[in-house]
């Protein structure tokens, strides 16, 4: 790599000198920073570009130096996928500045918006168009459309809309030889070749980088229903989202499982979050139906399926949610449990999918397996039901020191992933492998997989420039 000055100095005639920000500037902390403190990022510098062609540039500078490309969005990320890990070689790319919607195209019901945008200032920007832009997650205020794209961020309710892939009707993308590639097109009907897109959506980086993107928009919703209810026990969870999507016709928005452990700590750390009834069962659902049509009929199709739930004995207690701030407050159980867990103190997450109907079996297998390695562990499982991607957390037993706990980490995570690799499930869910998993999944796909992997990061970045290190090694 050439000297310092050199490479800096290429950088800021891209970006600009205030938007090259080199390691041991105080500005570049918040860059430099893994949220969940599993990493410890570092960077030869944080630079900052403010349009498709200052991207493609850098990475021309990255070329001419041997340098390598991290790509980062809002720094939300749960597996290191945008924590930079060499000081010498690694330019971290931050997207924010690339922020703009640049297109909402009414008749085809799409928007073309940039990665460094918001996922909340994209939404914000769809509603204020008359559209919906179907894509839940918690951190919507701070994570980034490249971000989610980038590692096809699942969410709440991807049991009706599907993950964030399935929203992507064109790219823009540059490529690990500094070259831009225009995909902005917004059809839904194209046959002529391999599809790029999908390629790089769920890539983490590692291809090249998404600078903007046109996204499938939906009609908000008009009539919405919210009901908490406990099950007899996971296997009746199953079927009542089955049931309930079969009756309504595909109406269900959100079905979320939660253990009575997840609730409780959700109850115990979070202001006004409080049962709705007496706790009486260890397992309970979150249900939501909402469509875009008018009128008031869902209400009545919602309690026709739920009266049958109950009669079969499937749901043992119910509430339904009469106003908005009834539907908020049930709500706000599911949505607090991850901060209530780590209030709790140590805790040890996987974040697996699997086969819906391989739930109930997963559920006992696992939580029998992490108890033989180490008793009193408390499971605190919740999840997406209805798409089989669940949050298998573990919280440390009462008794035990968070040092001792987390020692424990490496055969934990084998443990589980063991059971999952064994039902034909995956370890990555909706959050991506990012630095984290990369071991395990070569130790738990079949090789001819990894190999069909490695070939296609050969093929699109042949000099493991675009995030190396991260989903799959060379």
């Amino acid at each position: 790599m050439s000297d310092k000055p050199n490479l800096i100095d290429d950088l800021a005639a891209v970006v600009g000198l205030a938007h090259v920000i080199e390691p041991d500037d105080d500005a570049a902390a918040p860059y430099l920073k893994e949220w969940r403190g599993a990493f410890s990022p570092v960077a030869r510098a944080v630079v900052r570009p403010g349009s498709t062609r200052e991207v493609a540039d850098v990475v021309g500078v990255a070329i001419r130096h041997d340098a390598a490309i991290v790509a980062q969005g809002g720094n939300t990320g749960t597996v290191g996928g945008s924590a930079a890990d060499d000081a010498k070689r690694q330019i971290l790319v931050n997207l924010s500045r690339l922020d703009g919607v640049r297109e909402i195209d009414v008749d085809n019901a799409t928007m073309t918006v940039e990665a460094g945008a918001t996922l909340a200032a994209a939404q914000d920007a769809a509603e204020a168009a008359g559209f919906y832009l179907p894509i839940a997650l918690a951190s919507r205020a701070q994570c980034r459309i490249g971000g989610n794209l980038a590692s096809n961020a699942g969410g709440l309710n991807v049991i009706r809309y599907g993950n964030t892939r399935d929203r992507v009707l064109g790219l823009e993308v540059v490529t690990a030889e500094a070259r831009v590639w225009d995909n902005l097109t917004g059809l839904r009907k194209d046959n002529s070749g391999y599809d790029l897109n999908d390629l790089f959506v769920g890539s983490e980086g590692t291809l090249g980088i998404i600078t903007a993107c046109v996204l499938a928009l939906e009609a908000p919703a008009r009539q919405r229903e919210v009901a908490f209810c406990s099950v007899a026990d996971v296997a009746a969870a199953v079927r009542v989202q089955r049931a309930l999507r079969a009756d309504t016709g595909d109406q269900i928005t959100g079905c979320e499982l939660m253990s009575a452990q997840a609730l409780s700590l959700a109850v115990a750390h979070t202001p006004d979050c409080d049962w709705p009834f007496e706790p009486r069962q260890d397992w309970y659902l979150l249900i939501e139906a909402a469509t875009a049509a008018r009128g008031d009929w869902l209400a009545g199709i919602v309690n026709v399926a739920l009266d049958g739930a109950q009669k079969r004995g499937d749901i043992k207690d119910l509430a339904v949610a009469e106003t908005e701030a009834d539907q908020a407050a049930l709500w706000r159980l599911r949505e607090s449990i991850p901060g209530a867990q780590s209030a709790e103190g140590a805790s040890i997450k996987h974040d697996i999918s699997l086969p819906v109907s391989k739930l109930p079996e997963f559920l006992e297998a696992a939580t029998r397996d992490v108890a033989e390695v180490v008793p009193g562990i408390r499971p605190c499982a919740f999840g997406h039901v209805g798409d089989g991607n669940l949050h298998f957390n573990l919280s440390c037993p009462l008794d035990a020191s968070a040092e001792a706990f987390r020692a424990r980490e490496a055969e934990l995570h084998r443990v589980v992933h063991d059971r999952v690799a064994a039902m034909r499930g995956s370890i990555a869910a909706e959050h991506g492998v990012g630095r984290l998993k990369t071991d395990e999944i070569v130790r738990l796909k079949p090789a001819v997989e990894i190999d069909m992997l490695r070939a296609i990061k050969q093929a699109f970045d042949p000099n493991n420039r675009m995030n190396p290190g991260v989903l799959v090694r060379p």
